[in-house]
């Protein structure tokens, strides 16, 4: 690891999946404090008594008010936040258009995107602030190549990354408007393209299934803390796709 994250304060939304676990482990192990956040309390608990250096939060990220409520508890324990790392999702599918259920729909626009714009929100202006302000998101390749049967997850990943895009936007023209000096650009908001990820667990269970295409979860782990390596204008706004071992298009 390159980066020395000691004294940054990063928020990790859905930190007791195995992308979060992954992320929140890289992260402490930089030297970052951690708020990790879900809305399993057994395990965020667990996760939490892990490391010296990550605080366990319990929310439900589908709610603005509790959401807000955290990153006021998040300033007081730890600080301004540096970093906003967004793993909240799920995946459902249907047979064909007329197989998108509302249901399905109904579970997908809350998990994925409403989560993302409370979190988003209610950490702007700390992520905007920083030296260092990172977010993140992970998308799929669906997005942009969506299929009948995944219509509603494409179409509401799709969602998540034009919010994140915009936030991009939020980034640049904070650093780059009429209403103060210029400053060299210090936060980025970006998304993660990954085809699906894949951990020990999982292999473990279809010892059968290559897996073929899909991103292990340390390397998303391994991408995340080197973002904050990275200049903010090279990484704001782009979709990276997240391939074995590297950040597409982004040099070593």
């Amino acid at each position: 690891m390159s980066q020395d994250l000691s004294g940054r304060t990063v928020v990790v939304a859905g930190s007791t999946s195995a992308a979060g676990v992954a992320v929140v482990d890289t992260l402490s192990r930089a030297g970052a404090r951690v708020a990790a956040v879900d809305i399993l309390a057994d395990r965020v608990r667990e996760l939490s008594a892990a490391y010296d250096n990550v605080t366990g939060y319990v929310c439900n990220l589908a709610d603005l008010q509790a959401v807000d409520d955290l990153a006021e508890s998040v300033r007081h324990d730890l600080g301004p936040v540096d970093g906003l790392i967004h793993l909240v999702g799920g995946w459902r599918g249907g047979t064909g258009i007329k197989g998108q259920t509302d249901e399905d729909w109904d579970f997908l626009h809350t998990s994925v995107l409403t989560t993302l714009r409370n979190t988003s929100r209610a950490f702007y202006d700390d992520v905007a602030a920083s030296p260092v302000g990172r977010l993140a998101i992970v998308s799929a390749q669906s997005a942009s190549s969506p299929t009948a049967d995944g219509a509603a997850y494409a179409a509401v990943k799709s969602a998540a990354e034009c919010w994140t895009l915009a936030m991009a936007d939020g980034f640049r023209l904070r650093h780059r408007g009429s209403e103060r000096p210029l400053s060299a650009q210090h936060s980025a908001a970006l998304v993660f393209v990954v085809k699906a990820l894949v951990d020990d667990r999982m292999r473990a269970a279809r010892p059968e299934r290559k897996f073929p295409g899909f991103t292990d979860v340390s390397v998303l782990a391994d991408a995340v803390h080197r973002i904050f390596d990275l200049e903010a204008e090279q990484i704001n706004g782009q979709r990276l796709p997240l391939t074995t071992g590297h950040l597409a298009g982004v040099p070593a």
